[in-house]
């Protein structure tokens, strides 16, 4: 099973040579495994590697992602057929209920919004984690009245003050921006493994969004990421703070009564979504566990 995730942060080759890939750094050659990596992350400009090992990378399901002059994560590899079958669960994708769509849509935005007041609990922000709850109360099937986006309001604006936006560039927002990355692109390497296509979501349906299935899939996800940022009381957006959000995918969890890393909860819990859509039972979704 895949699990390592590397990161590549300064100037460096990448080759092939008998399933391994080899990095050459200056006078420095380390050899990893293709079949240990769960995720490459290109974070320097400076790197070249072959053809010959993308095409490995990509055979093996290795997610690549690409990060600018900035360091911040730009754009990711993503397999045309991950599955061998991948023609059926196309098939299967374009047949899925609009009303079990909607019935796992407002799941998702329920285990989402959950998760959001038990942050808000754990730093006893005990007004703003009633109002969440409140919003619970209210929520209807495919979350027609935004209760996700009231609650949305509520939360960032309880954790990081009144006059916090998402839209603002500061230390905070590049974090979790980051991490929303990490994660997006750990749930679409799911997806296209699976066999499904990332374009064609359950709520999101933006034209200009390859991924809005993973977009989708990952929101119960973001309170994972929202609590690293809150513990680290983020002043400065440095490298010791991408090293943590990206270490997220190796922190053990609860998924269904068993402790997993989390990058292989991701894997399993994308799968009980796909089982609930295509048997047309929502009872079959199971969330990877919130634990504070």
């Amino acid at each position: 099973m895949s699990w390592r995730t590397i990161i590549i942060s300064s100037r460096a080759k990448l080759d092939f040579k008998m399933n391994y890939m080899i990095v050459r750094k200056d006078f420095e050659t380390t050899k990893v495994y293709i079949d240990e990596i769960y995720m490459l992350m290109i974070e320097s400009t400076a790197v070249s590697f072959t053809a010959v090992l993308l095409n490995e990378l990509i055979k093996a399901k290795v997610k690549i992602v690409f990060c600018d002059e900035k360091r911040n994560p730009l754009s990711e590899v993503v397999s045309l057929y991950g599955c061998h079958n991948s023609s059926k669960r196309c098939r299967e994708q374009v047949g899925w209920k609009d009303e079990t769509q909607a019935q796992v849509w407002t799941e998702i935005v329920r285990k989402k919004i959950t998760n959001q007041a038990d942050l808000l609990q754990y730093q006893e922000l005990y007004d703003s984690c009633d109002l969440l709850h409140q919003y619970l109360a209210e929520l209807t099937i495919n979350d027609e009245t935004c209760r996700e986006g009231h609650a949305a309001k509520v939360y960032f604006n309880a954790l990081f003050g009144q006059s916090f936006s998402r839209d603002q560039e500061t230390p905070i927002n590049a974090a979790l921006n980051y991490g929303y990355a990490i994660l997006l692109s750990a749930v679409n390497r799911e997806i296209t493994a699976m066999g499904y296509i990332t374009q064609l979501g359950l709520n999101h349906c933006n034209q200009f969004n390859p991924y809005n299935l993973g977009s989708d899939l990952m929101e119960p996800l973001r309170g994972f990421v929202d609590e690293i940022v809150v513990k680290s009381d983020v002043k400065v957006f440095d490298k010791e703070m991408k090293l943590s959000l990206v270490s997220l995918l190796s922190k053990d969890v609860r998924f269904n009564d068993t402790e997993q890393v989390f990058s292989a909860a991701i894997k399993l819990y994308c799968r009980t979504v796909f089982d609930a859509l295509r048997e047309d039972d929502v009872s079959a979704i199971r969330f990877i566990e919130y634990e504070l």
